[in-house]
């Protein structure tokens, strides 16, 4: 992970010249690093791709196959020449190719069985680069961490997902502050992809049958870094123009959209890999939105093996991992019979089962007629090893489905948890990379998983590590200033305005940073509880505080997009303009940006409702802290010293009680120890306690909640016993 720039010191008197490499060698080795997203978590390529064209890439979306095409080899190659970059460009190559023909990896001393077994990892959605628009939040951008540590650990696993060619929507707020959605087609020659073919050669067409007709969806395939990753697309023929439509919009349809999704992602996902010639010994689902695909997996097992229904569900249920990530109610999908029927009907009739036994699958109560199907009970039930995201949300969830297992304990019910972690390379700065290469042991970043690297923080000299935070926070506050100037323009307001957009925030002052989904539960208005002393906070002439807003609501999340609003709008209140600001549009690049810069992650969600969390994990890898509700991830985390806590761990039945006394404890953890802790500096203007904290942070969390952890975590647990057929009770884990 050393620089690009550093490795090839030695070449930078005797650049390579534009005649050692034809433009057109040149050119298809740029294009071979852009069509791998390895480059995604490599910084030193992503500078060789931006000094390209700065301002163009800027424009693109950082993406560097739409860079590429404006370029011709020739003036690829005058670029290159004039910029230096032939160097570059073969030393970036060369790591590619050795990095996708290594052998020596993790997974082929502790996870061997998958060589020939590959997992099949199932998820509504795929967060791995900001010019991959097919993910929405969280869950897409966990599922991007799983497979890229599953990369670099050399796990064999291959993804299956849907292809949104609308993606989720692009946010605006209009002048009243209130959100906008917008739906942009994504131009596919743009996009690291190639239809995915059979062994023979074909492009691949799969076929899944309703009671109303069949749905028609191509395939197409990504690589990230070592991992394959297919997309199921409904844009075909044979398909009715509403069902060309299917896969347009990343949760933008109604109830007979989602199952009709569901319904390709995990019956059509099955389909796709028997055509792809892959026999997975693993299928793991991420989330209930893929459950129906082990029906599938079942029915092949009894044609191809001729057991009966009861045998084959035994045996697929031992190679399927589930994995549930919500403990709000609302977020399991539920469907009524006429639905169920209508879409399963026909592998209904393949399996020869009634319409009750499908039913009761998707029912805690089998023989509860007015229960609705679920997906997430399907999951359950098709599965030998479920899971949590959290140790809180592990506890939770058996909770919730103890009645799965009335003749357990609920301690004993067969869920247990592994905590979500993040993608370091991915989400931490190049500064703080360059900075840790300094002071830690070499090679370090192929053991970011082992506590005893992260201890070598504590040799950093407290200035350096100041320093460094303070340049990622500048180039924070110069994004956010773009960016808060760009959307002024936008609404054609005035030039005093677009002005004053340029000078919103100040370095000097304590700068506080909430970025996530704007759903109820989450609060975001909470630190807004009493305008007048967030206003004696924020303008305190000694100790000032400023705040930096970003996230989306559902479009069908009206009280969602009035928490917006109200934030938003705070920029008219004199008290607090130009101290408070909404960044509109909130993806992989605004996060990366906050993460980065911000000196304080604020998170409360009203506990329990958070499974996980993990936008606090990547502030914790670029020296922020955070100030979190103890739920999710933070509830096992905090220590007391390696960041700040709100409350007392406990919620009231009532969420109005809960809400005001979580709203108190948030201004009296800013009042009396955020604020204090980060304004008591020595005779050189350093936050000596600050800084210890920010020290602990990085050595108590940095290693725990990675994913590269947490899939080794996968493997242990889940994956390897699968491949093996074997049972695994999590749920003391």
């Amino acid at each position: 992970m050393s620089s690009i720039d550093t490795a090839v010191a030695s070449d930078a008197n005797t650049p390579l010249m534009a005649g050692e490499m034809s433009p057109q060698t040149l050119y298809d080795k740029c294009w071979a690093l852009a069509h791998n997203l390895w480059w995604t978590w490599h910084p030193e390529v992503i500078n060789l791709f931006r000094d390209l064209d700065p301002i163009r890439w800027r424009q693109l979306d950082h993406n560097p196959i739409a860079l590429l095409r404006e370029f011709t080899p020739e003036r690829l190659a005058t670029r290159a020449s004039e910029m230096v970059l032939y160097s570059r460009i073969n030393y970036a190559h060369r790591r590619l190719k050795e990095y996708m023909a290594n052998k020596q990896t993790w997974a082929a001393t502790h996870a061997g069985v998958l060589g020939n077994k590959p997992v099949a990892y199932f998820s509504a959605e795929f967060g791995l680069h900001e010019s991959m628009p097919i993910y929405s939040g969280g869950l897409g951008v966990l599922s991007g961490d799983h497979v890229k540590s599953a990369s670099g650990l050399g796990v064999n696993l291959v993804g299956i997902g849907l292809f949104y060619d609308q993606g989720y929507f692009k946010q605006q707020l209009d002048e009243t502050g209130f959100q906008r959605e917008e739906y942009l087609d994504t131009k596919v020659e743009n996009l690291p992809m190639a239809p995915a073919l059979c062994p023979d050669g074909k492009p691949i067409t799969i076929r899944v049958d309703t009671r109303g007709g069949a749905l028609f969806a191509k395939v197409w395939f990504m690589q990230v870094g070592r991992v394959r990753l297919f997309l199921l697309d409904c844009d075909v023929d044979g398909n009715s123009p509403e069902d060309r439509k299917l896969t347009s919009r990343l949760y933008g349809g109604d109830e007979r959209v989602r199952i009709r999704q569901e319904l390709v992602l995990g019956v059509g996902g099955v389909k796709a890999l028997r055509a792809l010639g892959i026999y997975p010994g693993v299928y793991h689902l991420n989330e209930g939105h893929s459950a129906f695909g082990p029906l599938e997996v079942i029915r092949e097992r009894m044609v191809d093996d001729g057991m009966s229904f009861d045998e084959a569900v035994r045996d697929v249920a031992r190679h399927t991992c589930f994995t549930t990530h919500t403990p709000v109610p609302a977020g399991h999908d539920r469907f009524g019979g006429d639905m169920i029927e209508e879409h399963l009907g026909p592998l209904r009739d393949q399996l020869g089962i009634s319409y009750d036994q499908l039913m009761g699958l998707g029912r805690v109560e089998p023989q509860n007629h007015s229960e609705p199907f679920t997906m997430t009970v399907m999951g359950l039930k098709l599965s030998r090893k479920a899971n949590a995201v959290s140790q809180l949300h592990g506890h939770i969830s058996r909770r919730m489905w103890a009645q799965l297992w009335p003749w357990r304990q609920e301690e004993e019910v067969p869920i247990g948890h592994i905590t979500n972690g993040v993608h370091i390379p991915t989400w931490l700065a190049q500064q703080m990379l360059q900075l840790y290469d300094r002071h830690f042991p070499a090679q370090w970043i192929y053991r970011m998983g082992e506590p005893e690297v992260w201890q070598h923080i504590h040799n950093v000299d407290p200035g350096e590590l100041w320093e460094t935070h303070n340049a990622l926070k500048n180039q924070l506050l110069a994004f956010v200033r773009r960016r808060v100037s760009r959307q002024c323009r936008r609404r054609n307001e005035s030039d005093d305005v677009v002005e004053a957009a340029r000078n919103v925030l100040d370095p000097n002052v304590l700068t506080i940073g909430f970025g996530r989904r704007f759903a109820t539960y989450k609060r975001a208005t909470l630190i807004m509880s009493d305008l007048d002393r967030l206003d004696a906070m924020i303008n305190n002439k000694e100790r000032p505080v400023q705040f930096v807003f970003a996230g989306k609501a559902h479009p069908k999340d009206e009280p969602g997009k009035r928490f917006i609003q109200q934030i938003a709008n705070l920029r008219h209140d004199p008290r607090f303009a130009g101290k408070v600001v909404y960044i509109e549009d909130y993806d992989m690049n605004v996060c990366r940006h906050m993460i980065q810069g911000v000196d304080v992650w604020l998170n409360n969600p009203r506990r329990p409702l958070e499974a996980s969390g993990t936008s606090g994990q990547k502030t914790v890898l670029n020296g922020g802290l955070n100030l979190s509700i103890l739920d999710g991830w933070w509830a096992e985390a905090y220590d007391g010293t390696n960041g700040f806590a709100i409350g007392r761990a406990t919620s009231h039945t009532n969420d109005e009680v809960t809400d005001r006394r979580d709203g108190e404890s948030l201004m009296q953890a800013m009042e009396n120890e955020v604020i204090p802790c980060y304004y008591d500096r020595d005779v050189d203007g350093l936050p000596r306690q600050w800084i210890k904290r920010m020290m602990m942070s990085i050595s108590t969390l940095a290693w725990r909640f990675s994913s590269h952890r947490m899939v080794m975590d996968y493997a242990r647990l889940c994956y390897v016993p699968a491949a093996g057929g074997l049972s695994c009770d999590m749920s003391v884990k």
